[in-house]
C-alpha cells in the first residue's frame, strides 16, 4: 500500500500552485503523507533533498518534468504524470481528471509499466542516464560531424552527419521520430539508432537488442582539426566530447515505472496525440 507521496511540480505550468494544492489535499484527506519537491534557483530538482522513503511520485507538468523526475529518482518508484503540457505522451492524467485519478490511486486501481532507460558512459568512467534518448550533436557552427559507430566492439558504420540519436522505445516518439526514425511500442526492450541528416544515401535507422553495447567515437574535422560535439541526455545535462574520445551507451540498470490508470493502448494514444499533425 502506498503511503508516502512525492509531488514534483513544474512551477511554470502550475504557476499558482492550484493543481499541486488540490493533489496534496486529496491525498492527505485519504490519510497519505505528501512531500513537496524542492528545487534550486534554476528550477531543477535538488537531488540531495529527495527523500529516501517514498512510495510514489506524482509529477504535475509535462513530459519534460516527468523525464527529469525519472532520471533523478533512478529507482523503482511508480510515477504518475498529470499533464499540463501539450502532447503529453508520458503524462497519464489530464488536469480535468485529477480528482478521479487520485481516487483510483487511493483504491489501488492502477497498473505500472516498466520502461527501459539508457546509460551513457564517458572515458573517465563518469556516466548519466536517459529515459528518452542520448543525442550526439554538433557544437558550434553549421558543419557535419565525422564519427564511427561500433556495436559490441565491431564497427557497424562510419557517418558524416549532423548528429546521432540513440533512443529507447519510450523516446522513439520524440526526437527520433522527428528525424525519421521508427516508432516503437514503449514497453519493448530495444535500442534505436538514428542519424540526424546523414550526408549519404540510404542511411536508415538501426534497431538493436537492448543487450547490445554501442560505442561512438568522434572523428577528426576538416584538415585534421579537433572536433567538439555535445552529448545530451534527454535534451539536458550536456557534456562535451572531442576527437578520438569515446562514448559507450548501454541499457541502464535503472528503469522508469510509469503508472497507468486507463487501458487505452499505445497505438490509440498515438493516433489521438498525432491527429491533425
Amino acid at each position: 500500500m502506498m503511503e508516502r507521496f512525492y509531488i514534483v511540480t513544474n512551477d511554470g505550468k502550475d504557476s499558482g500552485g492550484f493543481v499541486t494544492e488540490k493533489v496534496k489535499r486529496l491525498l492527505e484527506e485519504g490519510g497519505k503523507t505528501c512531500i513537496l519537491c524542492r528545487k534550486d534557483e534554476d528550477k531543477r530538482i535538488l537531488r540531495e533533498q529527495v527523500p529516501e522513503e517514498i512510495d510514489c511520485a506524482i509529477v504535475i507538468g509535462g513530459d519534460g518534468s516527468l523525464i527529469e523526475t525519472a532520471r533523478t529518482l533512478k529507482r523503482k518508484v511508480p510515477i504518475l504524470g498529470i499533464n499540463m503540457g501539450t502532447l503529453g505522451y508520458l503524462t497519464e492524467v489530464e488536469v480535468s481528471n485529477v480528482e478521479y485519478a487520485i481516487r483510483r490511486i487511493l483504491k489501488g486501481e492502477y497498473m505500472v509499466e516498466d520502461r527501459m532507460m539508457l546509460r551513457g558512459i564517458f572515458g573517465d568512467g563518469s556516466s548519466d542516464v536517459a529515459l528518452n534518448d542520448i543525442v550526439v550533436t554538433r557544437k558550434g557552427g553549421l558543419r557535419i560531424i565525422h564519427f564511427d559507430l561500433y556495436v559490441n566492439g565491431a564497427l557497424l558504420n562510419a557517418y558524416e552527419a549532423d548528429g546521432l540519436i540513440v533512443s529507447t522505445p519510450t523516446g522513439s516518439t520524440a526526437y527520433n521520430m522527428s528525424a525519421g526514425g521508427p516508432i516503437v511500442e514503449p514497453t519493448a526492450s530495444m535500442i534505436v539508432v538514428t542519424p540526424i541528416c546523414s550526408h549519404a544515401l540510404n542511411t536508415s535507422s538501426i534497431v538493436l537488442s537492448a543487450e547490445d553495447e554501442i560505442s561512438i567515437r568522434i572523428g577528426e574535422g576538416k584538415n585534421g582539426k579537433t572536433e567538439e560535439v555535445y552529448i545530451a541526455f534527454d535534451g539536458a545535462d550536456m557534456e562535451v566530447l572531442r576527437t578520438g574520445e569515446l562514448l559507450r551507451v548501454c541499457r541502464a540498470d535503472a528503469t522508469a515505472r510509469l503508472m497507468k490508470l486507463s487501458e487505452v493502448s499505445f497505438l490509440e494514444t498515438l493516433r489521438r496525440k498525432m491527429k491533425g499533425n
